[in-house]
């Protein structure tokens, strides 16, 4: 359908902040604390506490898929939902890693080194120092790589499977690094042939 002459030069409706994605990024904002309570309920070591803060954080995590997906296919990218998205996803993947560190469960260098790189990173975008560069598939990987091992360290899973947990956890570890030294680059480079 093709627009009327009368409507040409009107602005294009303004997407409202209140709708679905925007709701979700919120929800998985209210899901940290939630996630935090349950998680050190018996000093973090009773299974079934441990069990349902899993299930927080892979609520939590499967709202972050949800509310970017809604946001891009119905057209409800916000100038809120692009400061809130990424808040909410550092900030639900600094309390796990944060509280699995606490308990002695995840090295606090490993916590450090990702939390560095995502903050660093988030700071970058939202700040628009030199030039923003879209997320690769590497970067994806990473996210993806970060929620399993964390979920996995959550979960009170048997002895024997620790080395499955930090073959995951080195994987995150190392495309962490490597992203975030790549989106850099890439960021120079593109600031340098803007100029």
């Amino acid at each position: 359908m093709t627009a009327s002459p009368a409507d040409e030069g009107r602005p294009a409706a303004e997407v409202p902040v209140l709708n679905v994605a925007n709701v979700l990024t919120v929800l998985r904002i209210v899901l940290v604390p939630v996630f935090l309570v349950v998680f050190f309920v018996a000093g973090a070591q009773d299974p079934w506490w441990r069990v349902g803060a899993f299930v927080a954080f892979v609520v939590a995590m499967g709202t972050d898929y949800i509310d970017g997906y809604l946001a891009r296919r119905l057209g409800l990218v916000t100038d809120f939902g692009k400061i809130a998205d990424p808040i909410a996803d550092k900030a639900l993947m600094t309390a796990a890693m944060i509280s699995l560190s606490v308990v002695g469960e995840l090295y606090w260098w490993v916590t450090v080194v990702v939390l560095v790189r995502e903050v660093g990173i988030t700071l970058w975008r939202l700040f628009g120092v030199d030039h923003v560069v879209a997320a690769s598939p590497g970067g994806k990987l990473k996210t993806v790589t970060q929620s399993v091992g964390v979920g996995m360290l959550i979960l009170p899973l048997p002895h024997w499977f620790w080395p499955i947990e930090w073959i995951v956890v080195g994987i995150a570890v190392v495309l962490t690094v490597y992203t975030g030294i790549d989106y850099l680059v890439k960021a120079r480079r593109a600031a340098r042939s803007a100029v």
